[in-house]
């Protein structure tokens, strides 16, 4: 499947607006970079955009930003928080699969549904996770994308999140 099939798959149209800025920010590379990415192209959805960056050698995600509504769900800032403060010991090893297959593949996922279960709350909605690449081919990073309402009379065993990949 393609980026074009990614796109279609995207319901929530602040994330098709991330989407389409990632794959223009791409141009002929399979992937862009940090600095590849233009805020100012997508400032109205920044306070749902996150990003870490990865590390080869340690084989850990670190956070690089996020905007204001993602922040709100960990009630700290993602900036240099490892990936694995930010999670629950249960989330963290599926979370963690999920970012590593992003950028070992490459893949573009989009899920939907439980989107998080944090601090006894639950968001439902949809989100999107591109790869980054400082040297455009070997993914060190992920842009994310996170659209949700708090949803209530979830019980926290619900089945969660519906995953779709897609090829780079």
């Amino acid at each position: 499947m393609s980026f074009t099939d990614f796109f279609a798959a995207i319901s929530a149209e602040p994330l098709k607006a991330v989407a389409n800025h990632w794959q223009e920010a791409r141009g002929q590379k399979p992937m862009p970079s940090w600095h590849d990415i233009q805020p100012s192209h997508i400032a109205a959805q920044l306070k749902l955009v996150w990003v870490y960056k990865y590390d080869p050698v340690t084989e850990l995600f670190t956070g690089r930003l996020a905007g204001n509504v993602i922040e709100a769900v960990f009630g700290k800032s993602f900036r240099g928080t490892p990936m694995k403060e930010l999670y629950p010991g249960h989330d963290y090893d599926r979370l963690y699969s999920r970012a590593r297959r992003v950028i070992a593949e490459p893949a573009l996922y989009r899920g939907d549904g439980k989107v998080f279960e944090h601090f006894e709350r639950i968001g439902s909605g949809e989100r999107i996770i591109l790869p980054l690449a400082n040297d455009g081919a070997h993914g060190d990073g992920i842009l994310g994308a996170t659209i949700y309402e708090m949803a209530t009379g979830v019980a926290s065993d619900d089945t969660g999140e519906n995953e779709r990949w897609f090829g780079v």
